[in-house]
């Protein structure tokens, strides 16, 4: 049984199915009756939770405050920003009847919230006074992605933040963008133990309707480059259509600066990505529902009396961290631990009666599962010891993330070198001349796009890598998700 739970193909041999597996039997999705739909079980959704209260905690303490505006957004809202309109209506669904009546206008189901917040935004400021206006939402989102669905990753719905920001002037909204950029690589780096590299979109990648995109980006083991999340300033290409006006400190009236950003469950997809492996998922301690498994064994009732008896006292001891105890009487040690290793817990710990007699318990870190290596721990030292553990559970994770992608980054001096780069995935370090008829024409030949450009300029390149014109930036290019 423990067999067919587990995980039937090699993660690098067979990327594709891998991440099917471990998406299902992990319990994290299943698919939804309509293409490109999910139901995320608890467990997702519990990991998604830990997300959001760390973000949560990290917007309030900068003033941020949480609000809920409308799903249904009149066709008209969107056309207001042609760019946005443009960028957005090949992939949203339209409400069109009412019951049986054909509705007027026809309505959009959000596939982001820029033109309905901005509707209220114009009612709602006024003065110099009402700025800056520091407002995010909770909530889903729907696009038609009818083609490469992929859990988490790619979907016609999913869950995400999305933080629409008012300002009085385009240095007060950099310095949002750019702080929430920051927040958003700590989330990755300091949490979810991932890699990234942040920086800017090119004009040809940028958000429709932004004056500014920044990114931060991650690669994935299949050698494609995943968005991770993204934060704008859309300047006042929003609050002239919408009017967002305020009187101020001179008298004068003027348009505000505005900002959005936002990441979403494909976070989830990277953690699994990356993290994961031939056994199933791996979870970083600091974003894991569960921390620590106590799993008890023995082989008789007096074995039985004595091991659930101190594994209730280890429970206790181990009461400030996310702690389970499985005392499940239907299934065998064994398939326990398959288990919960299938399922990413960072930390098992074993207690048998030899453990109960010689006063100590077994450790065994799930991401070094592999390894098949466990560690005896004294009672006395099991707190400290496991506070010890999923730290370095939570550092080796982000290093091991880190030099794999130091791996898959590899610099191209020529088109020729960079063809075949991209032929093997991972990112592409490479000069860029700054013309977007370069960046068109690599994109028709290979697929790669630039998914960032660095905030803080690069050297070592001096020509461009297609048009071998002088460079202006040092970029990194990859095909993405």
């Amino acid at each position: 049984m423990a067999e067919e739970q587990g995980i039937t193909v090699k993660k690098m041999e067979n990327f594709t199915d891998w991440y099917t597996q471990v998406v299902q039997k992990a319990e994290l999705a299943d698919y939804g009756p309509v293409q490109g739909t999910i139901a995320m079980r608890p467990y997702s959704y519990a990991i998604w939770e830990m997300i959001q209260k760390i973000f949560d905690e990290k917007i309030k303490k900068t003033g941020h405050k949480n609000a809920y505006f409308p799903t249904l957004i009149p066709e008209g809202f969107l056309k207001k920003e042609a760019e946005h309109f443009k960028g957005f209506d090949p992939e949203v669904f339209w409400v069109t009847h009412s019951g049986d009546n054909k509705l007027g206008e026809r309505l959009v189901v959000r596939p982001t919230s820029e033109t309905m917040i901005y509707h209220f935004y114009s009612k709602w400021i006024r003065s110099w006074r009402d700025l800056p206006l520091l407002l995010n939402q909770w909530c889903s989102v729907l696009r038609a992605e009818i083609k490469s669905t992929k859990p988490f990753i790619r979907a016609s719905e999913f869950l995400w933040q999305e933080g629409h920001t008012a300002h009085a002037t385009k240095e007060d909204a950099d310095k949002e963008m750019f702080a929430i950029l920051d927040e958003y690589v700590d989330l990755a780096e300091s949490y979810l133990a991932l890699e990234v590299l942040k920086g800017k979109k090119s004009e040809m990648e940028r958000f429709p309707g932004a004056l500014t995109t920044t990114t931060f980006e991650s690669m994935m083991p299949d050698g494609r480059a995943l968005q991770m999340g993204t934060s704008h300033n859309l300047g006042q290409n929003f609050s002239k259509p919408f009017k967002i006006k305020f009187l101020d400190k001179d008298k004068k009236e003027k348009f505000v600066w505005t900002t959005s950003w936002g990441i979403s469950t494909r976070l989830l997809g990277a953690l699994i990505m990356v993290h994961g492996d031939d056994r199933g998922l791996v979870i970083p301690p600091k974003i894991a529902p569960i921390q620590i498994v106590i799993v008890p064994v023995y082989y008789n009732e007096k074995e039985r009396k004595d091991v659930l008896k101190k594994a209730e006292k280890v429970k206790e001891i181990l009461k400030e961290f996310r702690v389970h105890f499985d005392g499940r009487t239907e299934y065998s040690p064994g398939w326990k631990f398959n288990e919960w290793e299938l399922k990413g817990v960072p930390l098992r710990i074993e207690i048998g009666p030899k453990d109960v007699e010689k006063k100590h318990v077994v450790f065994a870190r799930r991401d070094e599962a592999e390894k098949k290596k466990k560690t005896m721990v004294e009672d006395k030292e099991i707190e400290k010891e496991a506070g010890k553990t999923l730290d370095m559970i939570q550092q080796s994770l982000h290093e091991k993330s880190k030099n794999e992608m130091e791996k898959m980054t590899h610099d191209a001096k020529n088109y020729s070198e960079f063809k075949k780069a991209v032929e093997n995935g991972g990112f592409i370090r490479a000069g860029w001349c700054g013309d977007v008829h370069c960046e068109e024409q690599i994109k028709i030949e290979t697929s790669a796009t630039i998914r960032v450009i660095p905030l803080k300029r690069e050297s070592g390149f001096s020509k461009c890598v297609y048009c071998e014109k002088s460079a202006k930036e040092v970029v990194y290019f990859g095909k993405s998700y």
